[in-house]
């Protein structure tokens, strides 16, 4: 018997994932109906929705059991004349970010662990991001009188680009890079997810005193990320017998599906952690 054709496979593809929107659904996905190239170039026009500056980004889908009561306006005539929908905000800001956050291994791991806080992971690629969110919504609906993994979400978006247009000043308090592309050759290091311009978007979003913490499987990536986080004035590297006391640090270690690909082929893992430090006062 030979192979099906392609466009029956992607038409099972479609099918499949057009039966997981299904807002009851339990079962989770599969990842084998939501294939995808292992990278997407950061520099192209995806056509990404973004909002134009945080405030105006609506989380209120991403987050439902966190959403703020509704105020009903008290000027009459400032409802009645009103055509735009208004922003309804959340109880609490967004305060993890998994940037590039693949198939969601780290956000299902984390929930639990961190119940207070709101997490996001941010994937570039479509039919991953697609694959997360039916994954989270599965994971709801399992659990559906604990709270349990109505703290995380995913959405679609290009950190290199936009991560300011999400996140205002000072508002995360951890950020999560692992195991991103590697991009071996020299004329495509400029695409790799830590640089100095990058790392200043980092320390313009995070809290002083948060912690950026990063991962990979390639020492020569471990070796540019420690050089780049190490001389940017806004980081410092966070001591080696904290940073293993750090829950966090063994959730990235063994959670996520890269960690575990690397863990089966008996590879090495670099781990490198960097606090965002105080901005120095203004000159007097």
């Amino acid at each position: 018997m030979g192979r099906a054709p392609a466009s029956n496979k992607r038409q099972k593809r479609e099918d499949y994932r057009k039966a997981h929107q299904d807002e009851g659904l339990a079962e989770l996905p599969k990842k084998k109906f939501y294939r995808q190239r292992a990278h997407a170039n950061p520099f192209s026009d995806h056509q990404l929705e973004y909002p134009v500056n945080p405030a105006v980004m609506d989380w209120s889908s991403y987050y439902p059991t966190f959403v703020a009561p509704i105020v009903r306006p008290t000027n009459e005539a400032q409802d009645v004349n009103s055509s735009s929908t208004p922003v309804r905000p959340l109880l609490k800001d967004i305060t993890v970010a998994d940037i590039g956050c693949g198939f969601g291994g780290l956000l299902v791991a984390l929930a639990p662990k961190l119940p207070e806080e709101l997490l996001l992971g941010m994937e570039i690629r479509t039919q991953v991001t697609e694959f997360v969110q039916d994954r989270i919504k599965a994971l709801r609906n399992q659990n559906p009188n604990t709270g349990l993994f109505q703290n995380i979400a995913c959405l679609r978006a290009n950190t290199m680009k936009f991560l300011p247009n999400f996140f205002k000043k000072s508002q995360l308090q951890k950020i999560f890079l692992c195991f991103p592309d590697p991009h071996f050759k020299a004329r495509k290091h400029k695409a790799r997810i830590v640089s100095t311009t990058l790392n200043s978007e980092y320390a313009y979003v995070m809290k002083p005193g948060g912690i950026v913490y990063t991962i990979t499987d390639v020492e020569d990536l471990h070796k540019w990320i420690v050089q780049h986080f190490g001389a940017h004035s806004s980081f410092e590297r966070v001591p080696e017998d904290e940073q293993e006391t750090d829950v966090c640090v063994l959730t990235m270690r063994i959670e996520t599906e890269e960690g575990k690909k690397v863990e089966r082929n008996q590879g090495h893992k670099f781990v490198a952690c960097y606090r965002r430090m105080e901005d120095p006062p203004w000159p007097a």
